[in-house]
C-alpha cells in the first residue's frame, strides 16, 4: 500500500503562515515551499525502509524497571510543619479563585 504523495506549494506554506500569524515575503514562500518539499522527500526513503521483522531501535533493552511502593516516613511530620503557617494539619497556601 503506497503513501500519499505530498507536494508542499506555496499555497498551502501561505495558508499555514496566515494560520500561524506569520508573514512570508515571496522570496520566503519560494524558499519554504522547496524546503519542505524536500523534507517530504528525506522521509519517503524512511518509507522504503525494510521492516524491523521485531528487532527494536533501541540498542539497550528495556526491562520491567518496576518496584514495589513500600510507605515509608523518614521525618517526623511534626517536624516538617513547626515552622508553616498551618490550619488543623494543613499548609496554608494562597486563596485560589
Amino acid at each position: 500500500m503506497g503513501h500519499p504523495v505530498f507536494n508542499m506549494d506555496k499555497e498551502i506554506v501561505a495558508r499555514v503562515a496566515r494560520a500561524a500569524h506569520i508573514k512570508l515575503s515571496e522570496e520566503e514562500l519560494e524558499k519554504y515551499s522547496k524546503d519542505l518539499s524536500d523534507i517530504l522527500d528525506y522521509f519517503k526513503v524512511l518509507d522504503e525502509a525494510p521492516d524491523h521483522e521485531g528487532a527494536g531501535v533501541n540498542p539497550v533493552e528495556i526491562a520491567d524497571v518496576l518496584r514495589e511502593d513500600v510507605p515509608d516516613q523518614r521525618i517526623d511530620s511534626a517536624e516538617l510543619l513547626k515552622d508553616m503557617k498551618t490550619y488543623d494539619n494543613y499548609i496554608r497556601g494562597p486563596k485560589l479563585v
